[in-house]
């Protein structure tokens, strides 16, 4: 096991095994926050996705004493002014189900000719001192009149992928992987991530 630590500031246990998994090959000991004592609830009060995701992974880093990685991502409509964007979890209160969250969404498209809209992703990786690097990603979509598709979670049933002329909620999971915005932060961080462990290194 490696004695270089990456806390990744989440207890999603899906998450988790996903970093896991994508960063397998490297020399660095993953770990989730289940591992360690509890701290305090990060308030993700940030107005960019960049902005939140480093809140947590710094706040995580600081209170830990060991490099942390955080993830913040959200869908962004253009006629609605960028809407949900950074709020995009608690869009229609703060425990409302996935299907109320989209079917807020398409109220609020009404009427709207311009329907077309992006998932962006921003990946934080920060130190305790507060130096950080970012990774980020975006998915060019539309938003569709009414949803479709069992898969994926969120606003998935109703954000078409043009290229396929399918929603994310109709794209087998390991395609969506590679093709969303998620999937195209955390290609970034992969390639990048011998430079991010020289990095870890250096900054002990």
């Amino acid at each position: 096991m490696s004695d270089k630590i990456l806390v990744l500031a989440t207890r999603n246990r899906g998450k988790i095994t996903e970093l896991r998994g994508l960063l397998s090959g490297f020399d660095i000991n993953i770990r989730g926050l289940d591992e360690f004592d509890p701290i305090p609830e990060v308030k993700e009060d940030g107005r960019t996705f960049e902005e939140n995701a480093y809140k947590k992974a710094y706040f995580t880093a600081n209170a830990l004493g060991v490099p942390a990685l955080a993830d913040d991502s959200g869908l962004a409509v253009r006629a609605l002014g960028g809407e949900p964007g950074v709020h995009s979890a608690r869009y229609a209160g703060a425990n409302a189900s996935d299907e109320e969250k989209y079917n807020k969404l398409l109220k609020e498209m009404e009427g709207k000719t311009d329907r077309s809209a992006y998932f962006e992703c921003a990946i934080v990786i920060a130190l305790p001192a507060g130096s950080s690097m970012t990774f980020t990603g975006r998915c060019e979509g539309a938003i569709t009149l009414e949803p479709m598709g069992n898969e994926g979670f969120g606003y998935d049933p109703i954000f078409l992928y043009p290229p396929l002329n399918l929603t994310f909620a109709q794209i087998p999971l390991e395609e969506k992987n590679r093709i969303s915005h998620r999937g195209k932060a955390m290609a970034k961080l992969k390639e990048e991530f011998e430079r991010v462990i020289n990095w870890l290194e250096l900054s002990h």
